[in-house]
């Protein structure tokens, strides 16, 4: 068992760091407060080459493996959270188009995400349809050269910047195999959106998508009708795993910062790293921190291998955003006085990690995943 990156990764997770260290970093308190990124920054994360990690390289991406995903994704996390969503959108997107889309739709959609030319949301929640996703409720009414899409898509991360949108509507009957998804163009006289005020990550653009009878036809059905919300489940594992890491990194972030927080601050004629109440709490933080990681570079290890990675990666996506949680608040602590302020950047990370154990499935629904596969549907919740 190696837990080593390989050259390539290492790379990788070096030079994503430089360009987060200089490019984003910086600027995150100014995004949050401003509640959109800097001009310009998408543009430079194309060029980079951040939103075609995972896209094959005949459409221009760099076709990566889902571990060398979530390593960049990381590092991205640690300079800014909110940063990392558009990223992670394309990561999933694209993977649902290129597992489901004919040859003439991946040539016509794929090399412009992977360019950041294109930004993409993934339109599935609604507001009465949050983890009961299978239930949504928005149709697709069908016309005489397709459907019109019409209702409200909720709680979608970079809404806001998306120019496309994989919408799932309902053009059959009841339950998951009644749902068809649909990439549209954003930019339509039928399309709405409204950005959201949220607690953390608010340069994210997390906002609504109002659609009010947008046309689509045939060429705009990605796979087989009414199998779209099974196809896009099949991308969660991976894209639990990689929000897994995100979280992580921001906890890290947050621990790192306390721990050299705790070597200079001086208390009592010492460092307040000598007391045990407050090394000791650092090194419970550290240790969850690092077992989680371990946890969610097994699932994109077992996902890279080609096999299911659904029990690690729901495993990691219970638990990683709740010790993310923990180990910023406990950095909070351990600044004191410190920390309780928006001078510095413990309590933007604890505001923007908090939405993690919502992200791509709460607590509750990825341990129900779990449950089930362990003790199969019949004697599990």
């Amino acid at each position: 068992m190696d837990f080593t990156f390989t050259a390539d990764q290492s790379e990788l997770a070096d030079h994503v760091r430089k360009f987060a260290d200089s490019r984003i970093a910086p600027h995150a308190r100014q995004s949050d407060a401003r509640g959109s990124y800097r001009p310009g920054l998408l543009a430079e994360m194309g060029a980079e080459g951040l939103f075609g990690l995972r896209i094959l390289r005949e459409y221009g991406g760099r076709e990566l493996d889902a571990t060398s995903a979530g390593i960049a994704l990381a590092e991205l996390a640690a300079a800014d959270l909110s940063v990392c969503f558009p990223v992670l959108n394309a990561a999933l997107v694209g993977g649902v188009l290129a597992a489901n889309g004919t040859p003439a739709q991946l040539a016509e959609w794929l090399p412009s995400i992977a360019a950041g030319e294109t930004i993409v949301a993934l339109a599935l929640t609604e507001p009465g349809h949050g983890t009961d996703a299978a239930n949504i409720g928005m149709r697709a009414e069908p016309t005489a050269g397709g459907w019109v899409l019409s209702g409200e898509k909720t709680s979608i991360m970079a809404a806001m910047y998306a120019t496309h949108a994989l919408v799932f509507a309902r053009t059959g009957g009841a339950g998951a195999h009644g749902v068809t998804a649909f990439y549209v163009r954003l930019d339509d006289a039928h399309v709405s959106r409204e950005q959201l005020d949220d607690l953390g990550c608010r340069a994210g653009g997390r906002g609504r998508l109002l659609l009010d009878g947008l046309p689509v036809g045939a060429r705009d059905v990605v796979g087989t009708p009414g199998r779209g919300f099974v196809e896009v489940m099949r991308g969660f594992g991976v894209s639990r795993a990689l929000i897994s890491l995100m979280a992580i990194a921001v906890g890290q972030a947050a621990l790192d910062e306390a721990i050299g927080h705790a070597g200079r601050r001086e208390a009592f004629g010492q460092p307040i790293g000598r007391f045990q109440s407050v090394a000791f709490a650092l090194v419970e933080h550290a240790t969850m921190l690092h077992a989680a990681r371990l946890l969610a570079y097994e699932a994109l290890a077992v996902a890279d291998a080609g096999e299911d990675p659904r029990i690690p990666a729901n495993m990691a996506k219970w638990w990683a955003p709740k010790a993310a949680m923990d180990a910023v608040h406990q950095a909070l602590l351990t600044f004191g006085q410190l920390g309780w302020t928006e001078d510095g950047p413990i309590a933007r990370r604890l505001r923007d990690v908090i939405g993690l154990q919502l992200a791509d499935g709460t607590a509750a629904a990825t341990k129900l995943v779990v449950a089930r596969k362990l003790l199969g549907r019949t004697a599990a919740p």
